[in-house]
């Protein structure tokens, strides 16, 4: 009867103890086993077995690539306090698995001892701007630091990056405030080049504009003045003189004048004088500015060429005259013998 009892129960104990020695180990993963706590060995991923009561799992260590993040607080050279947000990618060498579980308590805040350690060191040396435009060189320094002392630890640094560069709020909205306005002074100055070369141009233009009109001015005058040449030999041809021709055509151009302004109705415009005599006493007034014009230019061209005459009599007269030949006398001849 007893045992009957205490055989299932056995049974029951011994499949608990077999079972108790059966374990696996995941993926990117390894298992210290120690016997009597020393250490025994290693186990990779993997269905394991080991001795139950005797051997034990002392703990599973994590193989993948670990991110680490840590925000370091310092002043730069400029005395400007920031906030750095350090990420450090590492990973457990596996071939240095046992100094990775048995030398470090905790990794985590050694890797951080060493970033607050080397940023602190590095940063005070730049200032605010140098921080963030050499923030490469802040991540490999970490990098180089962290490699040279982890890896005695069993663990290696794959990458250290600068993830965020975090100044006082103050600090902050003065460099905003410095870069609007910086942007401002170059807005200013594109409008002020844009406002010159419209300027510029608009000048360009209204030069264009009026040597245009000057040139269509002296077209229309050069027409009509080889009109009234031509209109001149026409009337020449059927016996009216010069004189005749010309009346008769400012005649003609001051009633063509009135009949254009009476053309239009709603001009302001008054001509004076519109009497019949007044084409007359035009051609008159022409005639007679033309003649007096003309003598004084006759006058002037006859001053001017008796000056010329007398500056040209008074440099011949101030040229000196050649001297004639001595003759030599025989006294002459003798005196110097």
């Amino acid at each position: 009867m007893i045992t009957s009892i205490l055989l299932p129960l056995i049974l029951i104990v011994g499949m608990i103890i077999i079972f108790s020695g059966i374990f696996t180990v995941k993926q990117q993963s390894a298992a210290i086993i120690e016997r009597f706590g020393k250490f025994k060995s290693i186990r990779n991923s993997g269905l394991h077995l080991k001795i139950p009561i005797f051997d034990k799992i002392a703990g599973r260590i994590n193989l993948k690539v670990q991110q680490l993040d840590v925000m370091v607080e310092t002043k730069t050279k400029d005395s400007v306090f920031v906030k750095l947000k350090i990420s450090v990618q590492f990973q457990v060498i596996r071939s240095n698995i046992y100094d990775a579980f048995y030398k470090l308590e905790s990794p985590a805040d050694q890797i951080t001892s060493y970033v607050f350690d080397v940023v602190r060191a590095e940063v005070p040396k730049m200032k605010l701007d140098d921080v963030f435009e050499r923030k490469d060189d802040i991540a490999i320094a970490v990098n180089r630091e962290l490699n040279q002392f982890m890896e005695d630890y069993g663990y290696d640094i794959i990458k250290t990056l600068v993830t965020d560069i975090d100044p006082d709020v103050q600090v902050k909205s003065a460099m905003n405030r410095i870069n609007a306005a910086e942007r401002d002074k170059v807005a200013a100055e594109y409008e002020a080049e844009g406002d010159r070369i419209k300027i510029v141009a608009k000048a360009r233009a209204e030069a264009e504009s009026k040597r245009l009109q000057g040139q269509g001015i002296a077209d229309q005058r050069r027409e009509i003045a080889r009109g009234l040449e031509e209109s001149v030999d026409v009337l020449n041809n059927v016996g009216i003189n010069s004189q005749e021709a010309s009346a008769l055509i400012v005649v003609t151009q001051h009633y063509d004048t009135l009949q254009a302004i009476g053309e239009e109705t709603n001009s302001n415009l008054i001509l004076l004088p519109n009497s019949p005599q007044a084409g007359s006493d035009m051609l008159n007034n022409m005639v007679a500015s033309f003649t007096a014009s003309n003598q004084i230019g006759e006058a002037m061209k006859k001053q001017n060429e008796e000056k010329e005459q007398q500056q040209q009599s008074s440099k011949r007269k101030s040229r000196p005259r050649p001297q004639p030949p001595r003759d030599i006398s025989a006294d002459d001849t003798e005196s110097d013998v």
